[in-house]
């Protein structure tokens, strides 16, 4: 359990390649979901993920606040009660991340860490439990991105002249390490999509050199195909288990 609603936000963001933009994030979406999994061979609800956008303005930029918050509901939190926050600072036309800041309380487990992000590099503070507070600068690849704003840079893909079978790649940055992301494209299939009613999506498999996702075409995600492209649902497969994630609603969009 554990891994389990971290990995929803992982999931969400595993995608890159292709920078054919067909529409910009806006600020005030509000999305809620539903995070379900499999428990004794029956799909059970057990926690809610929420992503939300808002400009946020510096004395010297304007950035736009990409926010996650993942949480077991209340019936759950006497069995492993979980409380994440993972936020990107990002330019609203790019997508590109100055700051990223994770924040997880899982089953009393405790974790805060800190990317400011400059060219090459990342200056990353964190700190477990009650350890000491360090700070490390890792180099990465200038085009390196964190897992929230990928999430976001996947909405602007064009994916209307995508072929089936096509793949991409893209690099993220997690626990201060890269991972190697890959995405098939599966041509398109109707979901339900929440208060958005159902709607054609377009099919995504993805795939990463990390063990945190298992089995070949078990990880798959479906955008809406129009101009917002939001995640309406899904489905992941990770050594402990199977879990889904389905939209509840969309507000602000």
């Amino acid at each position: 359990m554990k891994t389990i609603v971290a990995t929803l936000s992982l999931i969400m963001a595993l995608w890159g390649g292709c920078q054919t933009t067909t529409a910009q994030i806006t600020s005030g979406e509000k999305l809620i979901y539903a995070g379900s999994y499999n428990m004794s061979g029956l799909m059970t609800q057990i926690a809610q993920l929420t992503l939300s956008t808002e400009t946020t303005k510096t004395t010297k930029n304007t950035y736009l606040h990409l926010n996650c918050e993942a949480a077991t509901y209340s019936k759950w939190d006497s069995f492993f009660k979980i409380r994440d926050v993972y936020e990107s600072f990002v330019d609203a036309k790019t997508i590109k991340p100055s700051l990223y800041k994770r924040n997880i309380n899982e089953g009393g487990y405790t974790k805060r860490e800190k990317y400011v992000f400059k060219g090459n590099q990342i200056i990353s503070t964190s700190q477990r439990r009650n350890k000491p507070e360090k700070t490390t600068t890792v180099t990465i690849n200038p085009n390196t991105i964190d897992v929230v704003s990928l999430l976001y840079k996947l909405r602007i893909i064009n994916f209307s002249s995508f072929k089936i079978g096509q793949t991409q790649s893209y690099t993220i940055v997690f626990d201060e390490k890269e991972i190697p992301v890959f995405v098939k494209f599966m041509g398109k299939e109707t979901v339900d999509a929440g208060n958005l009613g159902k709607k054609e999506c377009y099919k995504l498999s993805i795939g990463a050199k990390t063990n945190v996702l298992k089995g070949k075409d078990q990880n798959l995600i479906w955008l809406t195909a129009d101009t917002k492209k939001i995640p309406a649902l899904i489905k992941f497969s990770i050594p402990v288990g199977t879990g889904e994630l389905h939209l509840k609603t969309a507000t602000g969009i």
